[in-house]
């Protein structure tokens, strides 16, 4: 490196203070110049080097108002509840009045003997009879009809005993009243009734009858016309309905009573009223 003579740097100097220059020495200068550059570079340096901050997260936005109430809803709502004594009050209302109903109505006897029975019985016939005995496939009962077409018992327990496929057989053409108002039944007019020897007993069959005659049939048990047919074949204290229970036969019946006409052990005609 070339070292420049002192007396060239005086010339230097004096030349640049002629000049109007800065009075300050070139060591001051450049000592200047290289304090300001590191403050320079560092108010360009960014305080921090890490990683820049997340951002936050943008807030949700607040949900729609729900929407107003129906009218039949905010009536709803608005009602007075009721309290939870007066849910089991009336809870247990149905029961107080039926039980007030009960003890202020009249009870029907309920039926028993012959008629009860009968009516249990009744579900074989009430497919073609009806099951208020109103007829169908076979003749109704109601409105007094059975009483016209078998005026006596007897004949209403032969044919329900065998039949009408026996009654065909036998050749019988009429089964019940001869004389019976508006024409006399004919056997198989209104098709084949099966006949319940076998599937049913005496007894069965005499209760049967009974409540076709008096419970469906309408015949009046306290009445001078039947009153005695029902003291003996369909009251609860029947004798005859007893004695079937006990083993007696229906064809048998009349042989040990006077007074009933012969059941028998087959079919035969009818008879006309007042024929006991």
């Amino acid at each position: 490196m070339t070292e420049i003579p002192e007396h060239l740097l005086k010339r230097s100097r004096d030349r640049r203070a002629a000049a109007g220059g800065s009075s300050e020495s070139p060591g001051t200068e450049v000592a200047t110049t290289k304090d300001t550059a590191p403050a320079a570079a560092a108010s360009t340096t960014p305080a921090s080097t890490g990683p820049a901050p997340r951002t936050a997260a943008a807030a949700p936005s607040e949900p729609p108002p729900p929407k107003p109430d129906s009218p039949v809803v905010a009536a709803y709502r608005a009602r007075r509840k009721v309290p939870f004594w007066a849910m089991a009050a009336l809870a247990l209302l149905p029961i107080w009045t039926f039980m007030y109903v009960r003890s202020v109505t009249a009870q029907a006897e309920e039926a028993s003997g012959p008629l009860a029975m009968g009516a249990e019985i009744y579900a074989n016939c009430a497919a073609c009879h009806g099951g208020a005995g109103g007829g169908g496939v076979g003749y109704a009962f109601t409105e007094g009809e059975v009483l016209l077409t078998f005026p006596n018992i007897e004949d209403q327990l032969r044919y329900v005993l065998y039949g009408t496929g026996a009654y065909n057989v036998a050749g019988v053409e009429i089964y019940g009243n001869p004389d019976r108002p508006g024409g006399p039944h004919v056997t198989g007019a209104r098709g084949a009734m099966p006949g319940f020897e076998g599937a049913l007993t005496d007894y069965e069959i005499l209760s049967v009858v009974c409540h076709e005659r008096y419970t469906l049939g309408g015949a009046d048990s306290g009445s001078e016309e039947w009153g005695d047919e029902f003291e003996h074949w369909c009251s609860e204290s029947s004798e005859y309905f007893l004695e079937l229970e006990e083993g007696a036969s229906l064809a048998t019946l009349h042989e040990m009573h006077d007074g009933i006409l012969a059941v028998g052990d087959g079919p035969a005609s009818g008879s006309p009223a007042g024929a006991d």
